[in-house]
């Protein structure tokens, strides 16, 4: 994802070489994934030519995905949604598959212990814009329940008719469109949380021609959980301006279909150039 730093007001710094980055009233940062007719697309693909770059930062070498789908669209632990049912398929297979590979070149563990652990949180969100608060108190209701683990990556599912919100920006459905999901992390209890948040694609704008529900959201999967691999604390891999190894691939080469899968292309410093897999 585009390299931004959160902030109240989306204060851009003037750092026109580098990702467009804002900052967070609380310092944090995140990483958005930005939609497919954002400005920054405009003037053609994002890869360039240049390698992502090692920065010294920690990655998790063998990930692991918990699925949180908030509200009661997504039906119930012991009956989940069909939507929820084929995410959760998607990540019981992406981690072994050569699209999940291409990031093996930066340290990441083959094969990966990517799981497909889900929990349904049958109550609605409390108000339609949700804030990155309520995703994060999501993340630690979950961690509370059932313990914490460093290298878990927690992705937030929201339902249709919700809209992500960070500072003035939004996700689908939100007064100012600015990206379809993001990933970060916080501390919490000593830990350090790597989670994702992952509104539904109700607009063209986070939508690809002809696919389903399921396969936007499952590309949605694939650039998070493989950013949050790569660059989990926003200080490992990536480039002189600030793009991890999905946004230099993001929406442009297509993305597309491996059988029922949705998936988008992803940079190999290997290849000095974007890959389909490896």
């Amino acid at each position: 994802m585009k390299r931004i730093v959160t902030a109240i007001g989306l204060l851009a710094l003037a750092l026109p070489a580098f990702a467009q980055r804002v900052i967070d009233k609380d310092g944090r940062a995140l990483q958005l994934f930005p939609h497919k007719d954002h400005p920054m697309f405009q003037a053609g693909p994002q890869a360039g030519g240049s390698n992502l770059i090692n920065h010294g930062g920690p990655i998790i070498v063998n990930a692991k995905v918990v699925s949180i789908f908030w509200g009661s669209a997504w039906g119930s632990n012991s009956a989940p949604s069909a939507l929820a049912q084929t995410i959760t398929g998607f990540f019981a297979q992406f981690g072994g598959t050569s699209e999940y590979n291409t990031i093996h070149q930066y340290g990441v563990g083959f094969p990966s212990s990517l799981t497909n652990q889900y929990w349904v949180v049958s109550t609605n969100p409390p108000h339609i814009a949700v804030t990155d608060a309520d995703i994060q108190g999501q993340v630690i209701a979950y961690i509370n329940g059932h313990g914490f683990d460093n290298t878990t990556i927690y992705e937030v599912f929201l339902p249709n008719g919700y809209y992500s919100t960070s500072g003035g920006a939004s996700s689908c459905g939100g007064p100012n469109l600015q990206y379809c999901a993001y990933h970060g992390n916080f501390g919490y209890n000593g830990h350090d949380v790597k989670y994702s948040s992952m509104p539904y694609p109700s607009c063209g704008g986070c939508q690809w021609t002809g696919w389903t529900t399921a396969q936007n959201f499952e590309h949605f999967g694939t650039h998070e959980t493989r950013e949050a691999a790569t660059d989990p604390d926003l200080n490992a891999w990536y480039d002189h301006r600030g793009f991890e190894a999905d946004d230099k691939c993001a929406w442009s080469p297509a993305p597309f279909l491996d059988g029922p899968w949705g998936y988008q292309w992803e940079w190999s410093n290997a290849d000095r150039g974007c890959v389909k897999t490896k």
